[in-house]
């Protein structure tokens, strides 16, 4: 489907990522009075998701380091030559610390920090590191087993409508959460793919909305970054979900609730480790017991015993005792991939590139 050796490497000394702390390790640097540093956005700051939430995430951090900090950002970057054009400029500009916050800008990102060892970077959902460079996550899926059981329970047709971005593992990752957690309120329900080979593009994701609906969805979620979606299904009476941010505001009846991505206290953290001197390139893969995945507010229409199923999934899933995948599983042909009890590694969860039975891509 696509190639692997693209996604994060697991450390070989056997410890979890998720067990990274969120405190940087000391290392030979001088604190400093104020820290400069710059953003580097694969959409715009108004796309209300992805972009959206890691600019609320940078003001959350101006917010709590006040006048130790001064920030910029560069917005609408694509992914590829221009990218590394851009970060190459922040970097002379005298930024500290420069993160780049889409998976096409790591190896751009790489190439410029080695040109620049005295300048930071970090780059989100990557795998690729260096002494300068260092790497976090979220455990998105998680919140997709939420959105999934919501789906299950909520479906007339039995039959959701996905509109991805690319057949990447963490959207693959995303893809087969929602289906398992769906299946395990209705075994018999269908999750129907369509890609749109974009993060952000409103008037495509929202065809592709309607398309899905067309084909007997009545449930819309998406790993896209616009409204579209959710206006298109509020239009059509049917349920969805927002992407990266609460998007109820665009769709007040078909917007059940949405994944956010919290990413305030970690760009707190960070920053506040280069003020003090301690910041160190680190692995961090962080999920809702982290409070990096949070969920927005249920809508008030959503039935009482749905809002009770879908709480304890959050609940489950912080308290350690929900891991959406733990055999059995099976793939779309319906051979047994993991078997009863067993769950799947974080090393193969990071180089997903297969479905699960009631997947339709």
């Amino acid at each position: 489907m696509f190639d692997i050796t693209r996604r994060r490497l697991l450390a070989t000394s056997g410890a979890l990522i998720a067990t990274v702390p969120f405190a940087r390790i000391a290392g030979a640097q001088d604190a400093k009075e104020k820290v400069k540093a710059a953003f580097v956005y694969v959409g715009p700051v108004g796309d209300f998701g992805w972009t959206y939430a890691h600019d609320q995430g940078r003001k959350f951090a101006m917010e709590k380091l006040g006048g130790k900090l001064e920030t910029s950002f560069v917005e609408n970057v694509a992914e590829g030559p221009d990218a590394e054009r851009v970060i190459r400029q922040l970097a002379q500009d005298g930024n500290d610390i420069v993160f780049t916050t889409s998976f096409g800008f790591m190896q751009p990102t790489l190439k410029v920090a080695k040109q620049f060892p005295d300048v930071k970077f970090e780059h989100a959902t990557g795998f690729m590191t260096a002494p300068n460079m260092g790497i976090y996550n979220s455990r998105f899926y998680e919140g997709r087993a939420v959105l999934g059981t919501i789906a299950g329970m909520m479906s007339k047709s039995g039959k959701g409508g996905y509109v991805a971005s690319f057949p990447i593992p963490e959207v693959v990752m995303g893809i087969n959460a929602f289906t398992l957690a769906a299946r395990k309120v209705n075994p018999a329900f269908e999750t129907q793919v369509v890609w749109v080979n974009s993060w952000y593009d409103p008037a495509k994701e929202a065809d592709a909305a309607k398309a899905l609906m067309d084909q007997g969805a009545d449930v819309i979620t998406q790993h896209t970054d616009s409204p579209g979606p959710l206006q298109a299904a509020e239009q059509r009476g049917a349920i969805a979900f927002g992407q990266a941010w609460d998007m109820q505001s665009f769709a007040p009846n078909a917007h059940m609730t949405a994944i956010v991505d919290q990413w305030g206290p970690y760009y707190t953290s960070t920053l506040q480790s280069v003020l003090e001197g301690t910041w160190k390139a680190g692995d961090v893969w962080h999920g809702m017991k982290d409070e990096f995945v949070q969920m927005s507010p249920f809508n008030p229409k959503m039935p009482e015993d749905v809002k009770a199923a879908a709480q304890k999934i959050v609940d489950d899933t912080k308290a350690g005792t929900y891991k959406v995948f733990t055999g059995p599983i099976k793939d779309q042909a319906g051979a047994e991939k993991v078997a009863a009890g067993a769950e799947i590694a974080d090393g193969d969860l990071l180089k997903m590139d297969w479905y699960v039975e009631g997947v339709k891509s």
